[in-house]
């Protein structure tokens, strides 16, 4: 029997692996520093990979990028040194060497892979005795690689194992025993389900503890009493003795006096094998007994796989590579497939490496278990790699959802606070040329201030960083000089304050809030604008750190700011139209859009004309309308209709991208599109 589960790490991969009780004869013993990092993946020089390290976790791993990142190459390099339990047709190819440029002059010569099994336990470890090698600690280590070298059009590789750096071949049975079970991304359950010679069912099947015993399983005398029946109809006198009878004669003139040949109609043949080959697994709605589409034959492929995998006395590598786990299902089975495989996967010791292009997934399973792969390098998101730290993780699982998961597959990121950031930036966007789409730019709102649990996903403990921009865009949240401030009220030090304390001179009211008092004030321009600079300081501390940045709105708050900017008159015809059309849920025609745009230009010029300042106008605008009202506007529909507007208008003459207002906004669209 193959060993129970270890822990792998793979210069490739983290791998999980079964021992057999055969013990080798003789074994090297090499001892080496135990390294900190287990289960490692190391890749040099393989398809997209110049230099991969990744470290797996048990259970669930998924891989998730974009396309063309590399996740299909991370699960090839780990066929390539283990092989698979459907014994597909594997070797290494020209197009598997790393190739920096456009041009073949570039195109590497060789390429390594390399796969180390760690905390092997000493029974597990005897299936590979000659080939292992021993830490300081005492503790085994299996090491496998792949090295490949080119010349011309010849490709010359070989396998290897061993403590050192030469190694030597591992044998066929140790060979077959690190075989991992393997669903490719474009499969076809239903031909791997069905009868025939070789099918991956009757592989499964073979390998399963109930098909043992080849010689005496009941299955071979249920096949022969069928037979039997079957020759009975070709002979008994019906229509099926007439049809052998002419099959027979015509093999009678064929055949030569010395071999006269003759045919039987038979189910199967007499071995298990032959019978395991003519059956056919098919899948069906328990409720109405129809037959299902792929997506269903897709779920009954898995667990049929699984049924290897979880079987007892399993002697194989309990790991599963699923390719686009997502393939053919809906969201909702997608979540029920997801979260069932991730239970599956920690009950029994199996472990899982999957590759998905679905933000729906993504969102489903634990932050921990993902591993992002970008730019040539991966990054697992498990505590000991990211600055996340343990109330991060409870937050992101429960508020992370698909939407936001978007995230992980993007180019560029804007992190943003509400909903009229998130339907205004991409529209600005085009305005200046930056299409957001055309850059792979995701914008993600998170429907609060807790800017920080997420930016901090993308920062590391240490290197390879993350090279993805990251803006976060807030709002400064000081209001202007109109605005009052609160201070803490204590009672024993206000009785020790002289009349002529400047504090009491400008508390205007002392303000009870719940069980504490505060004596208000207004603020003196001065005191404002130090405030305001004080506090973008501080945010740019609080989230500036690698490739994270942030961009704040200079002066309160996005609305207000867009107030004060060369959009201001544009963006009172949208307060105008919200304001007008509120009781009935701004629902407006086009001819009342015009209408209500012109009487909102007179308004916006009449203020104009009475010496009312831009920063009047803005607080009039923002504050009384958005604010003060007993029903104040929605922010997101004003945003919707203000979207409208500008979309409709030729913006040539505004000098957004010049506009000091407008500066945070342009910046972190030019951040986020520069790469």
């Amino acid at each position: 029997m193959f060993i129970k589960q270890s822990n792998i790490r793979v210069s490739i991969i983290l791998i999980i692996f079964k021992g057999t009780d055969k013990k080798k004869t003789s074994y090297k013993i090499t001892k080496k520093k135990k390294n900190n990092h287990r289960r490692k993946l190391k890749i040099n020089n393989f398809r997209k990979f110049q230099n991969l390290k990744v470290e797996f976790t048990k259970g669930l791993n998924l891989l998730v990028g974009e396309n063309d990142a590399g996740k299909t190459a991370i699960v090839d390099a780990i066929k390539y040194v283990l092989n698979t339990q459907s014994f597909d047709y594997i070797r290494p190819s020209y197009e598997d060497f790393f190739n920096s440029e456009s041009d073949e002059l570039h195109r590497k010569n060789d390429f390594y892979i390399e796969c180390i099994f760690e905390d092997l336990k000493s029974h597990e470890a005897s299936s590979f005795l000659e080939w292992l090698g021993f830490y300081d600690d005492g503790k085994s280590f299996l090491k496998i690689w792949l090295s490949a070298k080119r010349k011309d059009r010849k490709i010359f590789y070989e396998i290897r194992s061993g403590a050192d750096d030469e190694g030597s071949q591992l044998s066929a049975e140790a060979r077959d025993y690190l075989r991992v079970t393997y669903l490719k991304a474009l499969r076809d359950a239903e031909s791997e389900l069905s009868p025939k010679k070789g099918s991956r069912l009757s592989q499964i099947l073979d390998s399963h503890e109930i098909f043992e015993d080849k010689e005496n399983h009941e299955l071979k005398e249920i096949m022969r009493i069928t037979n039997e029946s079957i020759e009975k109809y070709f002979s008994t006198g019906n229509n099926g003795e007439d049809l052998m009878n002419s099959l027979n004669s015509y093999l009678k003139d064929f055949s030569l006096a010395s071999n006269k040949l003759e045919s039987k109609f038979l189910m199967s043949g007499s071995s298990l094998k032959s019978i395991l080959e003519k059956l056919g697994l098919k899948i069906f709605n328990s409720s109405e007994n129809n037959s299902q589409g792929l997506g269903s034959q897709n779920l009954l492929y898995i667990a049929a796989e699984l049924l290897l995998l979880k079987k007892t006395g399993y002697a194989g590598l309990k790991l599963g590579l699923i390719e686009e786990i997502e393939a053919h299902l809906h969201p909702q089975t997608q979540i029920k497939l997801i979260e069932a495989i991730q239970s599956i996967g920690e009950t029994n010791d199996i472990q899982f490496i999957m590759t998905t292009h679905s933000p729906n997934l993504t969102s489903k399973i634990k932050l921990e278990n993902l591993i992002v792969i970008k730019n040539g390098n991966a990054y697992p998101m498990g505590s000991e790699y990211t600055k996340l730290e343990k109330g991060d993780y409870y937050f992101l699982e429960r508020f992370l959802d698909s939407t936001k998961a978007n995230l992980f597959f993007a180019n560029g990121i804007i992190l943003v606070e509400g909903d009229a950031e998130n339907i205004l930036l991409p529209i600005i966007a085009k305005k200046i040329g930056k299409n957001l789409s055309d850059y792979g730019v995701s914008i993600v709102n998170v429907g609060s201030v807790a800017f920080l649990r997420y930016s901090k996903i993308f920062l590391r403990k240490a290197e390879p960083h993350f090279i993805v921009p990251v803006a976060v865009i807030t709002d400064v949240d000081v209001k202007p000089f109109q605005s009052k401030e609160l201070f803490s009220l204590n009672i024993e030090k206000i009785s020790n304050f002289s009349k002529s304390n400047e504090l009491l001179i400008l508390a205007q009211k002392i303000v009870k809030k719940k069980t504490k008092y505060y004596i208000e004030r207004n603020l003196k321009f001065e005191e404002v604008e130090k405030k305001r600079t004080n506090t973008i300081t501080k945010k740019i501390i609080k989230y500036d750190e690698e490739k994270v940045k942030s961009s704040i709105a200079p002066y309160w708050t996005l609305e207000y700011t867009i107030a004060l900017s060369c959009l201001s008159k544009l963006f009172y015809q949208a307060i105008y139209i919200c304001k007008k059309t509120y009781s009935r849920d701004y629902v407006y025609t086009e001819s009342q859009k015009n209408t209500y745009i012109e009487e909102a230009n007179i308004k916006y010029d009449s203020w104009e004309s009475i010496g009312k300042t831009r920063e009047d106008i803005a607080f009039i605008i923002y504050n009384n309308t958005m604010i003060k009202e007993s029903n104040p506007l929605s922010k997101a529909v004003v945003a919707q209709v203000f979207g409208q507007i500008l979309n409709e208008t030729d913006l040539s003459t505004y000098n957004i991208e010049t506009d000091d207002k407008l500066k945070y906004l342009v910046d972190a669209i030019n951040y986020v599109t520069s790469n």
